[in-house]
Order: C-alpha cells, then structure tokens, then sequence
C-alpha cells in the first residue's frame, strides 16, 4: 500500500464559469480544439471561444467527435490537423462526446478540459471513458491515470438540454451506491476503496431527497437549490466515487449487476438508438435489488422510479418475458457480476425479472406493493 497517489477531480459550476478558462487553462498552452457532439458545439462552442478571446488561448477547431466512443473514431481524430496543433482539448457535450476526447488526449498527451452540456452521467470528471464497438455495442473501459484537469460546469448550458438526460442521469447516480455497497459488503476495504464506497452513498440520498422537485423545476425552467444538489451529484459525485473504486484500474469496486443489465440490453439496436444509458441502469438496479433480496430498498427505488417514470418493467424498455432466455444468459457473463458477495447465477437474474413483472401485473390489477 506504499507509493500510490489519487488524482480527484477539479471543477466549477454556476452560470459564468466559462469566463474562468483562461485563468484555469492558459498555464497549460496556448491553443485548444473543442472536440464534442455536433448539437453541444452548436450550444458551447460560440461561448467557449468568446471567453478564450479575453485570453492568450486561441481556439484552432470546433470537431464533432464522431457519433461514438469508439477507437476507430480515435484513430480518425488523431490524424485531425487541429487535434495535431493543439496543446490542449476541450471535450464538449454529453458522455460519449466526453469520453472519445479524454481517450483521444490520453493517446495524444495533451491536457484535455471538459465542458458537459448534460447532466446525464459522470463522464466530466471521470478517470476513465466507456469505449464501444462502432455498432454501439460495449467493449471495454480504458482507464487514465488522472481525470481532466479541470471540468466547468455552466448551469444555464445544462438547463437548456432536454430534461430526459438529466432524468436519466438520475439513475446511473444512483446505481454507484447500490453497486458499490453490494460488490465491497463483508470485506476489509484499503483506504481509497472505502472512501469510494462512503462518497457513493451521496449518489443516492441527495436523489430521493431531491430528485423528484429539481426533475420538475428542470422542466419548468427554474434554476434552483434542489436541480443543482442533483446536477453536482450526477457530474462531480459520480465521478469522485468512481476515481477512488478504480483506484487499481479495476472494476470490482464500481460496478455491478444493474449495469451488467444495461451491457447486454446494447446488445439490442434499439435501445442504443431509443433509450439512454442511465434509464436502463435504473431498471437495472431495481434487478440487483430483487436478486440481493432488499426489499426495503426495492420497495423505495420502485417508488421513486416511478415518481419520476423510470423504467419499471420491460415493457418500459421495449422488450417483453420471451426476450429472457437470451438477455438472462448475456447478463450473467458480463465482467460486471464477477466480484460479489456470492455468486450471481442466471436463475437468480431470471427469477428477479419474473418478479418485477409480476409487481407490474399485480400493479395493472390494483394491489398495493
């Protein structure tokens, strides 16, 4: 345990933060190219050059990342006469826009910044990026040893994004908790590894304390106390427990079966093309909760689902009982269930569907859960 170091992640948050760059980032080069989706450049990129334009920063490129987190899109990125110049990336949008271009820094040795656009998931401040096959499917996370040097968070950018990703952002925040608590129980836990476990408790109770009001002030258009407690668990939080769980590169620590759910369901266009990471991840927990035998805890997040319409069955996900056979099997050879307390076998998954069907059925019908 000697000789080891953790890098946390730095950020700033409110409605003016981008008037910060050139204080933050000038010390790191003087010229960038902003990396991101094509909606989040069109949304970012005007402001981030015109506060890079009161600095010594020159913006060389605005570049769309490329629709995937994909190393066919890092190998077409790294060839970019912009990405070649440039001292520094600016990583703008949404998770997969974020992750591509923190690869693509790593791979390049520059700086990489990021600017998330949503507050869907962790990705801004996170040591790692999920990369993907070019069809969507999962194929591995690539770990960094340091997150972005400085993540800037604008309120009224996040605002203006369509409120189905933070509402998704929701339950990929709080599935860290349940994982996390879940994959380390009965175990003597080093120090990084048990403060990620005690940070990620945050991921769940500001959401159920706060969820449901800031979802509905998101929607109204107010900018209030409750949206950002969420806003800052779902971007910094997240990413805070999940640096210090994958301290060794690992990921035993900081995932589990609700996102070994959400790895087989890619499997299916249609939930890459429909649905969002975090919604799936939701259902998925709701899962881990009926295998790990819960039910004080699967009754609370059925509850809260279902206040802010997260999935609930699978129905919600577009699938239906006669899909089990092949997902069961698909999500009981994901990595994710492979550190446990016990072992998670495909009865235990298959039982666990079957029983949130039923709740849904005995739901139609009128009982109470």
């Amino acid at each position: 345990m000697e000789n080891y170091s953790i890098s946390l992640p730095s950020y700033s948050i409110g409605s003016r933060v981008y008037e910060k760059i050139g204080e933050i980032c000038s010390p790191f080069g003087s010229k960038a190219v902003c990396i991101g989706g094509k909606t989040a450049l069109n949304k970012a990129a005007d402001l981030i050059c015109k506060a890079a334009k009161n600095t010594d920063i020159n913006i060389l490129d605005n570049v769309w990342y490329g629709g995937e987190s994909s190393y066919e899109n890092l190998e077409r990125l790294k060839s970019n006469p912009s990405v070649q110049k440039a001292d520094m990336i600016f990583a703008v949008g949404g998770g997969k826009a974020l992750d591509t271009a923190k690869a693509l820094a790593f791979v390049t040795g520059k700086t990489v910044f990021t600017f998330p656009t949503i507050a869907s998931n962790c990705s801004a401040t996170t040591a790692v990026s999920i990369m993907y096959n070019s069809d969507g499917s999962f194929k591995e996370p690539f770990f960094f040893p340091t997150p972005a040097k400085h993540c800037f968070i604008c309120t009224n950018i996040i605002a203006e994004s369509p409120a189905e990703y933070i509402w998704a952002g929701m339950g990929d925040t709080y599935a860290k908790y349940f994982e996390a608590e879940m994959s380390s129980r009965g175990e003597d836990l080093v120090h990084y590894h048990e403060l990620g476990v005690t940070t990620s408790k945050m991921c769940l109770y500001p959401l159920l304390k706060y969820g449901k009001k800031a979802l509905d002030d998101f929607r109204s258009g107010i900018n209030s106390f409750e949206l950002e407690q969420v806003i800052l668990s779902v971007v910094v939080t997240t990413g805070i427990a999940s640096i210090l769980l994958t301290a060794e590169h690992i990921i035993d620590y900081n995932t589990g079966l609700a996102h070994a759910v959400f790895y087989a369901l890619t499997a299916y266009p249609h939930i890459e093309q429909r649905h969002l990471h975090g919604e799936v991840v939701a259902f998925g927990v709701l899962i881990l909760l009926l295998v790990d035998r819960n039910e004080n805890m699967f009754r609370k997040m059925y509850d809260f689902n279902r206040s802010v319409q997260l999935p609930l069955c699978l129905a919600d996900l577009e699938m239906d009982e006669k899909d089990l056979d092949k997902l069961v099997p698909m999500i009981c050879h994901m990595k994710d269930i492979e550190h446990n307390p016990y072992e998670i076998t495909k009865e235990m998954v298959f039982n666990a569907f079957k029983k949130l069907e039923n709740i849904k059925h005995k739901m139609k019908a009128g009982e109470i859960l």
